[in-house]
Parts: structure tokens; C-alpha cells; sequence
């Protein structure tokens, strides 16, 4: 009996061991493979390669989730990574979001700018948002013919929930000042200032490569609140809009890439789900 004690426990120790070391293993395997695309990409582009791509992802064993984490690469990170890029070496950002704090996309927007060499956005899938105004700092953005770009317009939240700033302003011109609480007329200075201020950041942004006119009319369709914060502008609309520094197409290396940033690891669902009822 004791022998069996003793071997019941040694196998609980590895089996213990095992599920710690599998998990890093898997992610030190996954990014090795990241690794190599990235790579790959820059080899085949002569630039140098830059993610930002926002996902939670999943580690499991024998399909067990066990472990969740954020993959975030961290805007301080892009930053450093697009200064320490030489001067007339092309980059190449990969952006997959669904947008942020206004403050960390406009900082690497200005930072893509200023970089003198070509700037090329890649979008595979979304880069909503914030992710959209990255990408108006590129010299061409590369989308999939079916990724989408979003409304920069500002946002402003409290407590009680966010706001479309553009809405916010709507709201304050359609009722008499005495009608207005002062947390209203709070927020519409407010969406003044932020309608006012992003419209400089974007009209900063894209001058320098589209005409006053063009100009205009993109500050108009992304920050004026002409839609809906999540509205999705598809490739085709982004070409218009944008002109020629839009390529609705991309390196297979940015499939290979993405086809790594698993969301989590269980059995597929089906993905439309209906609960049938009996005819009368």
C-alpha cells in the first residue's frame, strides 16, 4: 500500500508539473511562431514589421481552458518600437482592434507620422476607431476586401454611460438652455472642445497628402457624427473616400500571422442559434 501512496503521489507532482509547464510551453511555441511570420513579412518587405493587435486568448490542455490572458501589444511598446526604426527603413503596422483611449492612438498616429520613410497600415480584419486614426498616418493603408475601418467621433463618458459627442451637441440644440441640467451643459463644452480637437488631429494628419477639399470631406465622414460609432467602413467605401492610398489586398504573411491569434481554444458553437415552436 505504501508503494502505491507513494506512486499515486508522484503522479499527482507530474501531473501538477505538467499542467504548469504546458501553458508556457504553448505560448512560448505560439510566439516563436508569430515570430517567424513577422519575419518573414519584413524579409519579404524590406521594412520593419509592427503589431498591434488586441485579443484575449486561451491556453488549455486536453481542451481545459487554463489559463486567460489579454494580448495587448502595449502602445509604449509601439512607440518605442517606430522610434528605434531607422530613418529610411519602410514600416509596416499591423493593426487589429477595436479602438481605445483616444490619448494612445493619437500619440502613435503623430509618432507613424513623423517617421520619414513610407508608412503602411495593414488591416485583416477591423481597426475601428482608434485603430482608424493610426491608420490615417500612413502613407497606404492595406485592407482585406472585406476589413473595415471606423468613425473616429469623440466619446464622452460618466458614470451614468457614454455618450456620442456629436449626439451630446444635437441634444443641447433641440432644447432651451433653462431645460438642461448642468451635467449636460457639462458635456456639451465638453463635446465641443473634443469634436474641435480631433478634428485637428485627423485634418493634421491627412493634409499633407490629400487636397483641401479632400481634406474636408474626410474630416466630415469620420468625426462629425455622421454615423454611428461602430459603423463599419468598408474597404470599397474607404477607396472612395481615401483614394489611391488605399490596396484592398495583403501579404499572405498577414493571414499566416492572424490565423495564430487564437480567441480561446473550445469546441466551435454553431453560429446561429433558434428555439423552434410548434405550429398553431
Amino acid at each position: 500500500m505504501e508503494g502505491l501512496d507513494a506512486l499515486l503521489s508522484n503522479i499527482w507532482i507530474i501531473f501538477i508539473i505538467f499542467t504548469l509547464l504546458v501553458p508556457r510551453m504553448q505560448q512560448w511555441a505560439l510566439d516563436r511562431a508569430r515570430r517567424r511570420e513577422l519575419v518573414n513579412l519584413g524579409v519579404k518587405r524590406g521594412s520593419n514589421v509592427i503589431t498591434l493587435i488586441h485579443r484575449q486568448e486561451t491556453l488549455a490542455l486536453f481542451g481545459i481552458p487554463l489559463a486567460q490572458y489579454i494580448d495587448i501589444d502595449d502602445s509604449e511598446e509601439v512607440l518605442r518600437a517606430i522610434r528605434l526604426t531607422p530613418d529610411d527603413t519602410p514600416i509596416d503596422l499591423i493593426i487589429h482592434t477595436p479602438g481605445g483611449i483616444a490619448l494612445a492612438a493619437t500619440q502613435i498616429a503623430f509618432a507613424l507620422d513623423a517617421h520619414p520613410a513610407r508608412k503602411t497600415v495593414m488591416v485583416p480584419h477591423y481597426a475601428m476607431s482608434g485603430g482608424t486614426l493610426i491608420a490615417l498616418a500612413a502613407d497606404e493603408i492595406m485592407m482585406d476586401p472585406h476589413a473595415v475601418l471606423g468613425p473616429v467621433d469623440p466619446q464622452l463618458g460618466d458614470q451614468q454611460g457614454t455618450y456620442a459627442a456629436s449626439s451630446i451637441l444635437k441634444v443641447v440644440e433641440t432644447k432651451k438652455t433653462d431645460e438642461l441640467d448642468d451635467r449636460t451643459l457639462y458635456l456639451a463644452e465638453e463635446s465641443r472642445k473634443a469634436i474641435a480637437q480631433i478634428k485637428g488631429v485627423v485634418r493634421q494628419l491627412v493634409s499633407d497628402i490629400h487636397s483641401p477639399e479632400e481634406t474636408d470631406k474626410i474630416v466630415d465622414e469620420l468625426v462629425s457624427g455622421k454615423y454611428t460609432h461602430d459603423f463599419p467602413i468598408t474597404a470599397e467605401e474607404a477607396c472612395k473616400l481615401f483614394g489611391d492610398c488605399v490596396n484592398r489586398e495583403l501579404p499572405r504573411e498577414v493571414y499566416a500571422l492572424m490565423s495564430l491569434y487564437k480567441m480561446e481554444a473550445r469546441p466551435r458553437r454553431p453560429s446561429v442559434e433558434f428555439v423552434p415552436t410548434r405550429g398553431a
